[in-house]
């Protein structure tokens, strides 16, 4: 008869230690945010309990609602920016130094996840000088190709602000998408390959038609992976617009609206619960795109390859 097998004891207490740190420093802290977020600050300083009246405020008040309706929409914007052009571009070049033909291929990966290590702070920094439009460069390199009439303070208009941070944001970490991209790639057994060019396919019918189908279990995860840390993004838009996420707010996003709204911002004074409220409406906009790729996307590749 079969003996269910007992795990062993001693993984646990080598766990123990990640688990307590974890549950301290991210459990606690979400599940004390979630909490926050149903309460209110009196005047006293005491936490009166306020049931929805927060997320009502959040979706109602004339001070919150057009914040927040600005924010979830300049977030789903840099999200698609990111989906498209970075997720695309960055499977283009895995396909690229993934051909073992090519030369220099560790060379080209290499350069093109440099940006990934380099810190936000000196990204925004370089960033903010190269298309400053009274000192920076950009214009000098737009004219020396003939594209003078390119030039415009991209970061300065509420029309190009957004999409610029955002292609900054793509050029910094596209490689991590790249290297994801490309270790599926390399897995794929190049038996496959080689009989697929033996019946005369070509190049671009084995990659869409061997490759691309073989590594859809990876484009899910770059997806989830760019879906969730686009809507937790704040670092690149804060250093490079500000709290404030200018001009006029349309650079915005989730991450940059619960800052401002948690610990205020020059003559706006903070308020937890508030900011408790937000953080909650971005654990769930996050969590429904889990559940999505968790019970959606998964099945579905699963159903392809049975």
């Amino acid at each position: 008869m079969y003996e269910r097998k007992k795990f062993p004891s001693y993984i646990l207490v080598f766990l123990a230690p990640a688990v307590i740190i974890y549950t301290i420093f991210m459990v606690y802290p979400l599940l004390n945010s979630l909490r926050m977020s149903f309460y209110t600050i009196s005047t006293d300083n005491r936490e009166v309990f306020a049931g929805l009246d927060n997320y009502i405020k959040l979706f109602t008040n004339s001070n919150f609602a057009p914040r927040f309706s600005g924010a979830l929409q300049n977030n789903f914007i840099f999200f698609a920016i990111h989906m498209v052009v970075q997720n695309s571009i960055a499977l283009l070049l895995a396909a690229l130094i993934s051909n073992e033909k090519r030369r220099g291929a560790n060379f080209y990966r290499t350069i093109y996840f440099m940006p990934t290590v380099l810190s936000v702070v000196i990204i925004g920094f370089i960033w903010n000088l190269i298309l400053n439009p009274l000192w920076g460069v950009s214009k000098t390199i737009l004219g020396f190709f003939q594209l003078g009439f390119l030039f415009k303070p991209w970061l300065g208009l509420a029309s190009t602000a957004l999409p610029t941070v955002a292609l900054i944001s793509v050029w910094q970490f596209i490689g991590i998408p790249m290297i994801l991209f490309y270790a599926a790639l390399i897995a794929i057994p190049e038996e496959l390959m080689e009989a697929a060019t033996v019946d005369g396919a070509t190049s671009w019918d084995v990659f869409w038609k061997i490759k691309f189908p073989l590594i859809m279990p990876t484009v899910g995860i770059v997806s989830i992976l760019t879906f969730v840390g686009n809507f937790n993004a704040f670092d690149l838009i804060y250093t490079m617009k500000g709290a404030n996420a200018g001009p006029d707010f349309s650079t915005d996003i989730m991450g940059t609206l619960f800052y401002r709204t948690f610990f205020g911002q020059q003559l706006q004074l903070g308020d937890p619960s508030m900011g408790a409220t937000v953080a909650a409406m971005m654990f769930l906009i996050i969590l429904t795109g889990v559940m999505l790729y968790t019970f959606v996307w998964q099945r579905r590749v699963q159903n392809i390859e049975m």
